[in-house]
């Protein structure tokens, strides 16, 4: 097939971001499951499939181009399409402001992707948003708990998760002896 699609080494070889498969393999893998679905193809035994009646009717209309939007039209397909799926709410008003390739020119993984970076970029607004909000007070302590949390990641690659505790039990004990600890803000303490 990537012979006939006259596709370069480098296009065959492009890995999906999981780095895990090619996108060729996983474009190849979500066709003939869409086809199968809207019953032109079916499956013979594993890894094989073949045409059915319903496919070389379809093939000998000779259509411009086998889509989605084209597979629509058989009602198979469209339970397939909408099995599982929850209607769609947007997290936020901001939601509803970001650009979403239209469904019909995505595979699931790609749609999974998409969603996930909406989800991502709306929860970073609103967290940023709720940061810049709150008091200095509030965001000194979370800065102090990022640096521990990233402290901790470290400690527990290199030294294992039983040393990586006992350095984090050593790092609070210390923090909550500074001066700013319990009475006040680092910057009243710092700064006049």
């Amino acid at each position: 097939m990537a012979r006939d699609f006259k596709l370069t080494e480098e296009e065959r070889q492009q890995l999906l971001p999981s780095g895990k498969q090619t996108t060729f393999a996983n474009r190849v893998h979500w066709a003939k499951t869409y086809l199968g679905q809207a019953g032109l193809l079916e499956a013979t035994k594993h890894a094989h499939f073949r045409i059915t009646d319903r496919g070389r009717k379809v093939l000998a209309e000779s259509p411009l181009r086998i889509d989605n939007e084209y597979l629509s039209q058989f009602a198979e397909f469209i339970r397939f399409r909408e099995r599982g799926r929850v209607p769609e709410k947007p997290l936020s008003a901001q939601a509803a402001e970001i650009p979403v390739a239209p469904l019909q020119a995505q595979t699931p993984d790609e749609l999974l992707r998409s969603t996930v970076k909406q989800i991502e970029t709306v929860l970073g607004k609103e967290l940023l948003d709720r940061i810049l909000a709150a008091p200095p007070a509030f965001f000194e302590r979370l800065i102090v708990k990022l640096l521990l949390a990233m402290a901790m990641a470290v400690h527990r690659k290199i030294l294992g998760e039983s040393s990586a505790n006992l350095v984090m039990a050593v790092s609070m004990a210390l923090l909550t002896r500074m001066p700013w600890g319990s009475t006040g803000s680092i910057s009243r303490r710092i700064m006049p």
